[in-house]
């Protein structure tokens, strides 16, 4: 159903999509990262090897890395875009971990932001004209800690998001949102 919504959605919009017709292959949003220069696909419960081989092919101009995912459900259970050249990242070993990979299949040397809460890490980057940086982040009421690190990031308007009830189905920030670069005129 969630496909299917999705898909009609994205129609509605004149989007390109690509349909994997691979029944082995399984990749979940949640696992995957897109820098802005190359993806990270998290190699998870709900994400395989077949499913990051798809990605490949579909965006040839990209670099795209695996990266194994333990103790958590999904790659973004962890981390996530929080500007340009910054990556979020949780402080659990399971996390650090996967920076590390990261880091290594990468050429391009990324911004950390190291967050003591690992789901705090699953943040929302926004580049909007008229406001510049914008960064939905957990409230600080459910992670006061990681609340504090990313009021650090002074030159991003930030917008604290409580997210308590959806995270009891394993709902993260970025599991609720489909960021589309499209043109004002929608």
């Amino acid at each position: 159903k969630q496909v299917e919504a999705m898909k009609k959605v994205l129609e509605s919009l004149n989007l390109n999509i690509v349909e994997m017709v691979d029944e082995n292959a399984t990749l979940d949003g949640g696992d995957v990262l897109f820098t802005g220069r190359e993806f990270f696909v998290g190699l998870s419960r709900r994400t395989n090897q077949r499913g990051a081989e798809i990605l490949a092919d579909t965006f040839k101009d990209y670099a795209v890395s695996t990266v194994p995912v333990h103790d958590a459900l999904h790659l973004k259970s962890f981390c996530s875009m929080a500007g340009p050249n910054l990556i979020a990242i949780g402080s659990s070993e399971a996390a650090q971990k996967a920076l590390k990979t990261m880091q290594q299949m990468s050429d391009h040397r990324y911004d950390k932001l190291t967050v003591p809460d690992d789901a705090a890490a699953n943040c929302i980057y926004l580049n909007i004209p008229s406001k510049g940086h914008v960064l939905l982040h957990r409230a600080p009421e459910e992670y006061p800690e990681s609340a504090k690190v990313f009021e650090k990031l002074k030159d991003h308007m930030l917008i604290p998001i409580a997210n308590t009830e959806l995270e009891k189905v394993d709902g993260s920030l970025t599991c609720c949102s489909v960021l589309i670069n499209k043109s004002s005129e929608l």
